[in-house]
């Protein structure tokens, strides 16, 4: 009697050589160790850099319900795209960086061939993720659009020339009424990204809650608001807008808005899955992701190896 095939999914950023250099390399340690590399089918891209080497189609060939887990070569974008992929299947993601920041991936390329191996051996804990639910209603209060997201919701102008005359509300009251180029709702994964540009707080990612942050608002109570996790927040086009508006879910799902039409966000009932190989302080993350200047700490314990870093750049940087 054979058991079942340990089906891994492999998703990378296919425009770079190294990228698909490191794809090539994971394929190939994964049969080597008797599972079933699995590529997206929809990446022409991809599946020509791998052809020849045996993976199988996810869709084609193995089912998402059938992913124990998924492998991500690039950066955040390619997570994302990563988190689409199985998001109807229960696989924990695992982001390796091959990018600039890449806030999301757990290490960074040079530990890539030890992270396969841990995968293998099942050797990694899964960390869930608040998600947004986000649903489109028209003037008549019918849902026309429903998706789901992991960073952020936008609601942003499509028309360069004229803001958004907007009012938000929580829980079904009426909060502000302004105009501005937009809003984003962000979850704490997404805090780091638009939201954090965008002059919202950074939230640690034990923390359940959701940030709204308007987007260059002309009033006065425009100002980041952090709600808690069982509350819902809803935008609405006012319907004297003249121009209308779009959707953007972390930046790759998208749906038009017109006047009247109303974003209504709140907490998924599906958390987005990380696999996590070393756990570590948050802290440590965004000194070691922003390159924040931390010499001169006298804390206790002993420095962790991105504060290091980060002090041993400092200090080569200032040398004559």
């Amino acid at each position: 009697m054979t058991s079942a095939p340990r089906n891994i999914l492999v998703v990378a950023h296919a425009h770079r050589e190294d990228t698909v250099d490191a794809a090539r390399r994971v394929i190939t340690a994964l049969h080597a160790a008797g599972a079933c590399p699995v590529v997206p089918s929809d990446d022409p891209a991809l599946l020509e850099a791998v052809a020849g080497l045996g993976a199988a189609l996810l869709g084609a060939d193995v089912a998402i319900a059938d992913i124990e887990a998924a492998i991500v070569l690039g950066g955040d974008g390619t997570i994302l795209r990563a988190a689409e992929l199985v998001r109807e299947g229960t696989a924990p993601v695992l982001g390796i960086n091959m990018g600039h920041v890449g806030f999301l991936a757990e290490i960074e390329r040079d530990d890539m061939d030890a992270a396969v191996h841990r995968v293998i051996a099942r050797d990694y804990e899964v960390e869930e993720r608040l998600a947004l639910q986000v649903r489109v209603k028209d003037a008549a209060d019918a849902i026309v659009y429903e998706t789901w997201a992991l960073n952020e919701a936008t609601v942003e102008k499509a028309s360069r020339e004229r803001m958004l005359e907007l009012v938000i509300e929580v829980d079904g009251r009426p909060l502000s009424t302004f105009g501005a180029d937009g809003v984003v709702v962000s979850t704490p994964t997404g805090s780091t990204a638009y939201n954090f540009s965008a002059g919202g707080p950074v939230i640690w990612p034990t923390v359940q809650a959701i940030s709204v942050v308007p987007l260059s608002a002309h009033a006065l109570f425009a100002k980041p608001l952090v709600v808690g996790p069982e509350h819902a927040v809803a935008i609405e086009l006012l319907e004297r807008n003249m121009t209308a508006g779009i959707l953007w879910c972390d930046g790759r799902r998208s749906h038009d808005l017109p006047p009247g039409a109303r974003v209504v966000v709140r907490r998924s009932e599906r958390p987005v899955r990380l696999a996590r190989l070393h756990p570590a302080a948050f802290t440590d993350r965004l000194v070691g992701k922003f390159h924040l200047p931390v010499e001169g700490w006298r804390g206790p314990g002993t420095p962790t190896t991105a504060i290091r870093t980060i002090a041993a750049q400092k200090r080569a940087e200032a040398a004559p």
